[in-house]
């Protein structure tokens, strides 16, 4: 076999894997750019003045771009106050549920215990119960406590999260045991092994979970409309409600305020994107 005849045949694969990854590649491409038009939009009508917002046939250009959406949102509305509120209110909940549902993963993984496999099927059962059906009792609950129309009222049930559990416990489960025997044989105890060995061990884990979290309360709607009626109280989902009753049919008012709410998290995605690739690698989220 000559050298040229073994080189085609060598570099035939190479050539079929290259064409597959530009196929992939360009159907990525395409699918990026899809999801970016309503994005696109959004921006393109937010810059238009309100008279242009409407006119037929629909133009990507305004006459003349002008920032006046964003300085009546900023003038008129409360969009600061439902940045720190939802900021506030996401957080906690992002560390409530890394630290409950890391807690409960601990102890699921680690510790054998009477009930222990009745309770993780009581978790389970958490997953296939909508959060809808539990808003009515929830807020019952919340309210006996004296937590309704308050940040308690929003965070704390929002902090139960099966899902996290799961998660957590199956990170837990890929550690080596060889780490708690050395650790139990030097005299720590279970909280000191949870907290300095399996925690920092799970940074990837902990990133994944508290992103999603934190992406999930951001967007939240339901729960903070109906456990608060205060303006002050108000996140940017259901500040966002509000804009029609605030500003009308201005749909350049709309698309600003929904730019503007949507911001931290395109910030938090540039700069985290590959804790969260590495999470969703690492954690089993993929599909």
């Amino acid at each position: 076999m000559s050298a040229a005849t073994y080189g085609r045949i060598v570099g035939a694969p190479r050539s079929r894997r290259s064409f597959g990854q530009w196929l992939i590649y360009a159907f990525l491409i395409i699918i990026s750019l899809i999801w970016l038009v309503p994005l696109a939009w959004a921006l393109a009508t937010s810059l238009k003045p309100d008279a242009e917002t409407t006119v037929a046939p629909v133009s990507w250009r305004a006459t003349k771009e002008t920032l006046q959406a964003y300085s009546t949102v900023f003038g008129n509305g409360q969009i600061l106050r439902w940045w720190f509120n939802s900021v506030l209110t996401a957080s906690l909940i992002t560390c409530g549920t890394i630290f409950t549902a890391s807690l409960a993963a601990f102890a699921f993984s680690r510790m054998h215990f009477r009930g222990s496999e009745a309770l993780q099927w009581l978790v389970l059962a958490g997953l296939i119960i909508p959060f809808q059906a539990l808003i009515v009792p929830l807020f019952q609950e919340i309210d006996s406590f004296g937590l309704a129309d308050s940040y308690w009222g929003i965070i704390l049930p929002q902090i139960a999260a099966p899902i996290a559990v799961l998660i957590f416990k199956r990170s837990f489960d890929s550690l080596p045991g060889e780490l708690e025997e050395s650790a139990l044989i030097d005299g720590a105890s279970p909280w000191r092994i949870y907290w300095q060995i399996w925690m920092p061990l799970s940074r990837s884990t902990i990133a994944a979970v508290g992103i999603f979290t934190f992406v999930l309360a951001w967007n939240n709607f339901i729960w903070p409309f109906v456990s608060t009626s205060s303006a002050d109280l108000m996140t940017i989902p259901v500040g966002l409600a509000t804009v029609n009753a605030g500003y009308g049919a201005l749909y350049a008012q709309q698309m600003a305020l929904a730019i503007l709410g949507a911001l931290p998290l395109l910030v938090a995605f540039l700069l985290f994107q590959r804790q969260i690739i590495q999470g969703i690698a690492n954690t089993g989220l993929k599909g």
